[in-house]
């Protein structure tokens, strides 16, 4: 499991040289490698140099795991076996009359049309070979340890891969820092400490603060969103865990304050824990418990300052947020808009900026670096395990440009400041395609990828003149449940620069006589696997009209995404696309597991006149008075592509600039760079764990 997640990460493998006997031979290193070309993939020198000491045995035995993995992680693990096995030749000749009996007669039968495979020719696209380079033990470990140290929200992936280190190793001190900073990681891998059984008082008594800290261990002893966006079913714990829960939670006083937060998940706990049992080991407990369950008259931060902004009490509000820096930060825009004298605040706001985190700064920096631009939506990411976001009209009244830029300047002094305190980077390589790339905030709903990317990022789509939509799912048995019949519908849609509608290829429009576009045909069931793809001619499409393409994928049969067994999309970049098979591995751009909470993902936004790929992994929830396909959710797929598009937040090239102004001197050669920040070398877009616990500091 570590070499899978090590690949996968960092695409680089642990290897032990060889004893130096009976040592592979460079032709059979080399028949290995041009074997997983096929795939995409290559060998470093570093690892060409370590693998050429092992024996046979030895590299047999690395080479053959090898191949699962690589295949595992572009979606070459399975079988595509499309409705049409000549795609996209075969859609295109069809008749009309051919292609619509085909699809009845699928509906009905849920058989496929017989059509003999053609042979077809051996893929002539040029690919670009992705290195998989050499790791070590250390490297893994501290990838590992920036995990659980990092300030802001991971993934489900990420969280798997700590609660497998925290499950398997037998030394955990590698991997667990002295503090763990993001609340979540606190529940999650205090947790998994105690779930295996790795767990004492003393090391996870250090960890364990705040009365939430508790509420979120309980949460995660209970398989809940730590995040605590959604409730949770608590499940019954052993009196030894009600012990250490209520001990965790009287040495966190005081505490009743921070329980009201979440007034009714407490009492729900409560009632589990049973404090009443313990009323005389836990004081504190039972007086908190006592003040939520009856109702007891308790003064509140946030019911002060709601009331001190309610009544435009800006000066009592500023000096209650001056006690919590962070809201301070969150509600600066507030109350620079019921101000009259802007000044003041900014100055009393500077006063307490060094205690806000990196995260807030970065985010209210870039919010006032955009203030008063013209943005027809503001647009939100709620937290929780769905990948959701609300978009709403921008209604904001524009503020003192000189009281943002001053915003600004605080900001940028005080990211400065604190980054001089880390080690020097020396001379140091900018690119400024950077700028393209979101920094990787909130990625607790990110699902598993290829790549791991931020979503709002955009990237330059490689070169070919085809994109090859792609999905496959299955259906069978999940948690010891049959999932029934599942249909995925892949579909395409395409609109112009306004976001006004063009057209859109999916089940209901397998192809286009305006321009080059295909759909595989519709299949509607899966007990050993189905896919589906789409083809799309990107000149034809701009020269038509058309703009973006929102990819999107629809559960027809209403399963949610995560009720499914197995389910990712993904796309590939074709010059040839008659060449090659249908699925051609060494041509997957990106990969994406789909295992969202809903029945409507989208993965992309293509951008075909910029030529960039807008990372969405986005999900919408089903309209109740729609069908479930393309057609039904226009409303929901614009505003979202509008959002996507027009997303602004901080970037990496700005968070890698203010480092650079604190911590070394830009040059404009690479060769002369101790440090490079690049999209594809040095630090790059798609180090995240290295970027969340070094940088956002």
């Amino acid at each position: 499991m570590k070499h899978v997640i090590y690949l996968r990460r960092a695409s680089k493998l642990i290897v032990e040289p060889g004893s130096g006997s009976n040592p592979i031979s460079d032709r059979f290193l080399a028949t290995a490698m041009k074997n997983i070309e096929y795939l995409g993939f290559t060998f470093s020198k570093q690892l060409m140099d370590t693998v050429r000491t092992m024996s046979i045995e030895e590299f047999t035995t690395l080479y053959d795991q090898l191949v699962v993995d690589l295949k595992t992680l572009i979606g070459a693990h399975v079988n595509y076996r499309p409705m049409y096995p000549d795609f996209p030749r075969q859609v295109m000749l069809a008749s009309e009359a051919e292609l619509y009996i085909n699809a009845i007669l699928h509906y009905i039968t849920l058989e496929l049309p017989e059509y003999e495979a053609i042979d077809r020719f051996p893929l002539l696209d040029q690919v670009n070979l992705k290195v998989i380079d050499l790791g070590s033990e250390a490297e893994f470990d501290q990838m590992i340890r920036q995990l659980i140290q990092a300030k802001v929200s991971i993934s489900a992936a990420d969280k798997e891969d700590m609660d497998w280190a925290i499950e398997h190793y037998e030394d955990l001190e590698p991997i667990m820092p002295p503090e763990i900073p993001l609340k979540e990681n606190v529940g999650f891998v205090v947790g998994a400490l105690m779930k295996h059984e790795r767990a004492n008082t003393k090391l996870i008594g250090k960890y364990i603060k705040t009365a939430t800290d508790v509420l979120r261990l309980a949460v995660a002893l209970s398989d809940g969103d730590v995040s605590l966006a959604s409730p949770t079913k608590f499940r019954k714990f052993k009196r030894s865990e009600r012990r250490l829960l209520l001990g965790l939670l009287e040495q966190c006083f005081p505490i009743t304050e921070d329980m009201l937060r979440y007034k009714h998940r407490w009492i729900r706990l409560g009632e589990i824990l049973h404090p009443s049992e313990y009323k005389n080991q836990f004081f504190y407990c039972k007086e908190a418990f006592d003040i939520l369950r009856n109702n007891k008259p308790f003064e509140t931060f946030r019911g002060s300052l709601e009331l001190a902004l309610l009544y435009n009490n800006v000066w009592t509000a500023v000096d209650l947020l001056k006690t919590r820096p962070g809201e301070f930060a969150r509600r600066l825009d507030h109350l620079l808009r019921i101000s009259d004298d802007a000044s003041p605040i900014i100055e009393a706001f500077g006063e307490v900026i060094d205690q806000v985190s990196t995260p807030v700064l970065l985010q209210v920096r870039t919010h006032f670096n955009h203030r008063n631009e013209l943005q027809e939506l503001r647009t939100f990411f709620p937290k929780g395990n769905v990948a959701k976001a609300v978009a709403i009209e921008n209604r904001l009244a524009d503020l003192d440009s000189e009281a943002c830029q001053a915003v600004v300047d605080l900001c940028s002094s005080a990211l400065v400041r604190r980054f001089s305190a880390l080690p020097s980077l020396g001379n140091i390589y900018m690119d400024e395609r950077l700028q393209s790339y979101m920094v990787p905030f909130s990625q607790r709903s990110a699902s598993k990828s290829l790549r791991t990317i931020v979503r709002g990022s955009k990237l330059r789509m490689p070169e070919g003149n085809t994109i090859r939509f792609f999905t496959w799912w299955k259906e069978g048995v999940i948690d010891g449940r049959a999932t029934g019949r599942i249909d995925i519908d892949l579909s395409a849609v395409m609109y112009d620069d306004n976001w006004q509608y063009v057209e859109h290829i999916s089940y209901t429009n397998l192809r286009s006589d305006k321009y080059k576009a295909a759909h595989s045909g519709d299949i509607t069931s899966a007990p050993h696997g189905a896919c589906e793809f789409i083809d799309i001619h990107i000149p034809s499409v701009v020269s038509y009209g058309g703009r973006y393409i929102v990819a999107s994928l629809n559960s027809f049969t209403e399963q949610s995404y995560c009720d499914l067994p197995e389910c990712f999309a993904g796309w590939m970049i074709r010059s040839n696309p008659g060449t090659g098979g249908i699925f051609e591995p060494s041509t997957v751009v990106d990969k994406i597991d789909i295992t969202a909470d809903t029945q409507i993902a989208i993965p992309v936004i293509l951008d075909v006149v910029e030529r960039t790929v807008i990372w969405t992994d986005l999900a919408l929830t089903k309209h109740p008075n729609y069908y479930n396909n393309v057609e039904g959710n226009q409303k929901g797929m614009v505003l979202m592509g509008k959002a996507m598009t027009t997303l602004t937040k901080p970037n990496l090239y700005d968070l890698f600039m203010l480092h650079a102004k604190a911590r070394g001197r830009l040059v404009k050669n690479a060769a002369e760079a101790d440090t490079i920040f690049s999209v594809d070398r040095g630090i790059t877009p798609f180090d995240t764990s290295k970027i969340m616990s070094e940088f956002i500091v």
